[in-house]
């Protein structure tokens, strides 16, 4: 008796973190009416998602706008980079997290790790050509992650 209970208890393991693994992977989504993925998020978590895009997309304006200056403000641009890397990341509800597929994931957290590498790149004064290299670089990843995907509101 004690080895079928065993037995059943090794089974509804294997299947939760079956489960959970998938989620992880495919997040909750679905097929939007424009063929792109739709991430299933609360109207809460998808202002929360929607003002960390807004946040990373001043960071970029901040410093395309500091490349345009004849003497460019480096620490303000160093700032703006920095504000939009992994720290921002942290703050994110696991939650929110798990209803994300994998690759929308990956772009978010590639994006945050290039923040910190270009304020790094700033700092050490990398030339303005050097700079809008790396930023058509991530924001290349933005049109692909926005053609991939949008938000729909769950319940």
């Amino acid at each position: 008796m004690k080895s079928k209970a065993c037995m059943a208890a090794i089974i509804l393991w294997i299947m939760t973190v079956t489960a959970v693994g998938w989620l992880f992977v495919k997040g909750w989504t679905t097929e939007g009416s424009d063929g792109r993925a739709e991430i299933l998020l609360a109207p809460v978590e998808r202002d929360q998602i929607l003002a960390e895009m807004r946040l990373l997309l001043k960071a970029v304006d901040g410093i395309i706008r500091g490349l345009g200056e004849p003497l460019p403000d480096l620490k303000a641009m160093e700032a703006a980079a920095r504000g939009a890397g992994m720290d921002m990341a942290r703050d994110v509800e696991p939650t929110i997290m798990a209803k994300l597929p994998l690759p929308f994931k990956q772009m978010g957290m590639s994006i945050h790790k290039d923040m910190d590498a270009l304020a790094d790149a700033i700092a050490q004064s990398e030339s303005s050509q050097q700079i809008l290299q790396r930023l058509s670089s991530m924001t290349a990843r933005c049109t692909t992650c926005h053609d991939m995907y949008r938000f729909g509101a769950s319940r």
